[in-house]
């Protein structure tokens, strides 16, 4: 599974700020600089998840956005089947219209199914979990057809 790059945005977003203390606000440009992420698509983002009740954003000078507890709360299953802007996996339309398979055609099902299995993978994991957790270095992986000596 892939995930698109609106939802991808979304869970760093989430992770930023669950990993920002209770009390802090982080202002939108911040976010963007802190995601390397062009400030429209964070905005965007941001706008998104406070609909979704996982964000709270104050207005004003000294405003800016916060992660809500039920932003802290909230798997990363549950926040990309809402965020997920697809109704099917597979492309049912070919460059003439209609695949001519759809009557009779159990891909759509089988690749739903695993899309589901996917989230239900991810239930079990919770935004403030992933939050903070920070990578203890580079993980260096060459694939090679020589062996080393």
């Amino acid at each position: 599974m892939r995930i698109n790059s609106f939802s991808d945005v979304s869970l760093r977003l989430l992770m930023v700020l669950g990993s920002t203390p209770e009390d802090e606000l982080a202002t939108t440009r911040e976010l963007a600089e802190a995601v390397g992420t062009p400030y429209n698509h964070v905005s965007k983002a941001v706008l998104k998840l406070r609909q979704m009740g996982l964000v709270e954003a104050i207005r004003g000078r000294s405003g800016g956005v916060r992660i809500s507890p039920e932003g802290r709360r909230a798997t990363v299953g549950g926040v990309l089947r809402v965020l997920d802007d697809h109704s099917d996996v597979a492309e049912c339309q070919t460059n003439m219209g209609a695949c001519p398979l759809i009557h009779d055609c159990g891909l759509r099902g089988v690749l739903n199914h695993a899309r589901e299995a996917f989230y239900s993978s991810l239930d079990s994991v919770t935004i403030y979990g992933l939050a903070g957790k920070t990578q203890e270095g580079p993980v260096s992986v060459t694939l090679s057809k020589v062996r080393p000596a």
